[in-house]
């Protein structure tokens, strides 16, 4: 499998730029040590280069990103603290997504079936400011950037000037934050925070694949960042319209169109709608009443 390259980094990319549920791989080669950035649907496909790896750095834990752990029993699994326990055991990803049991039990069934889920007891925990020296002046720095998941980070090859920034993805869907971990205004922080990253490359989990134009960056950051303020204008036109449940919310969608049905999307809609409903009330736009509807504030 063909990988493009950028000095001691390989970029494999997943079926159309790693669209979910596939991925984008990077791979990175130090004198000493290499190392893989997560392992997405494409581990399957890439080989030797993957399966030499010591070392699998998470820049964050959903089934989409461990694919290949079950393949690389030998390599060292480092995931950010916030992130750990999802990646050492089911009852930490279950936590880590935040559903009800029953979503649960259909969720883990898919993910074994279609993600070849390996929980990783072993698996060791990296902080904010993490550096991994990989020899012959190859450096690994992580940022973390939470929001999508408490652990969130972008791996720097600060050698390159490559940014892998994860699942800050860059996608016409816009920012994920529907989880129990989530969190919508740590978001906004970190799509703040990422634009200050010093790289030439940015390498995404997810559909965009590799920008090496920071021009071409800041454009879609900017409308992937704008995806936030639209949905919060979608919820303020519901609510000119007449006061709502959060389970009225909820049915109308905010980020998944009607008739949409995967298990997890009503709690990804329920915990993506609070968080909003959340930050409205604390800007005094929007009001919740005894009887249980949001209304808009006189």
């Amino acid at each position: 499998m063909q990988a493009l390259h950028f000095g001691a980094a390989r970029v494999y990319l997943g079926e159309k730029s790693g669209k979910y549920p596939d991925g984008n791989q990077v791979i990175v080669q130090g004198a000493d040590v290499r190392v893989a950035f997560d392992t997405p649907q494409v581990a399957r496909h890439i080989g030797a280069d993957l399966d030499g790896v010591d070392a699998v750095i998470l820049g964050h834990v959903h089934e989409d990103h461990m694919v290949a752990l079950g393949r690389l029993p030998l390599a060292r699994v480092q995931v950010h603290e916030a992130d750990l326990a999802a990646a050492q055991s089911w009852a930490g990803l279950a936590r880590h997504y935040g559903y009800p049991d029953a979503v649960l039990a259909t969720m883990r069934a898919a993910i074994e079936r279609d993600f070849d889920y390996a929980p990783r007891p072993g698996a060791s925990a990296y902080a904010d400011g993490a550096l991994w020296d990989l020899g012959g002046g190859v450096r690994i720095r992580a940022h973390h950037l939470p929001g999508h998941t408490a652990g969130h980070c972008a791996l720097v090859v600060e050698s390159e000037g490559l940014a892998f920034i994860g699942d800050i993805d860059l996608t016409g869907f816009g920012p994920y934050y529907g989880d129990a971990t989530s969190d919508l205004t740590q978001f906004r922080r970190s799509l703040r925070r990422v634009r200050d990253i010093d790289a030439r490359v940015w390498v995404t989990s997810h559909h965009r694949g590799v920008l090496t134009e920071r021009a071409d960056f800041l454009h879609h950051l900017a409308r992937f960042a704008a995806k936030i303020d639209e949905r919060s204008e979608r919820l303020l036109g519901y609510l000119r319209e007449r006061p709502h449940t959060l389970d009225e919310l909820v049915r109308r969608r905010l980020l998944y169109p009607p008739g949409f049905e995967l298990p997890y999307v009503e709690s990804a809609e329920r915990r993506s709608i609070a968080q909003h409903l959340t930050e409205l009330q604390a800007q005094a736009v929007v009001r919740l009443d005894g009887d249980g509807r949001y209304r808009m504030a006189p």
